[in-house]
């Protein structure tokens, strides 16, 4: 690879490392090409960016970004690939559901939300994690439910006081 080309990879990968809040690395060098694009289809329709990088590229664009990616520098061995997406649990539900039909797929590490997981231990926890609107609406659950008990519980009394005047109104005198 020319050095041209290998400076403008670095400044693509860079962009992508600047915009993106959730990065996943991972390693699936051990998969046929047929599993791959079964991966890749997966990863499209699930609005997740999959690239194969080489180690120090993504090294460079890392420190390029200007993001503290912590311990994931230490995982840059081997084979490496990317997973970038818009919501921090997706990529790891992906690769759960993933390894139903092949466990090739393995997470080396990622890091979502200025937090750095590392290791394949990792994957339930990183699919754990919440997205905003998930955040928000269990807030608003929880506010609207102090509120629902507190209507329900006028409505119900309001029923039995109606229920009691009736049956006192048609009681004989």
């Amino acid at each position: 690879m020319r050095k041209e080309d290998k400076s403008q990879l670095i400044e693509t990968l860079t962009e992508d490392l600047k915009a993106a809040k959730y990065l996943y690395i991972t390693d699936i060098s051990d998969m046929t090409v047929e599993t791959t694009g079964k991966l890749r289809r997966l990863c499209f329709k699930r609005d997740v960016k999959l690239v194969v990088v080489k180690n120090t590229l993504l090294h460079k664009a890392m420190e390029k970004s200007g993001k503290d990616f912590g311990d994931l520098y230490d995982v840059l061995k081997g084979h490496t690939s990317i997973m970038i997406a818009e919501q921090g649990n997706i990529p790891a539900k992906l690769i759960k559901e993933f390894r139903k039909t092949s466990d090739k797929v393995k997470l080396k590490g990622a890091y979502v939300e200025e937090m750095t997981f590392v290791g394949e231990n990792q994957l339930d926890a990183l699919i754990a994690i919440k997205t905003k609107n998930e955040l928000i609406a269990d807030v608003i659950l929880m506010l609207n439910s102090p509120a629902r008990n507190v209507i329900s519980a006028l409505q119900s009394g309001g029923q039995k006081i109606s229920g009691v005047l009736k049956t006192l109104s048609e009681r004989p005198a």
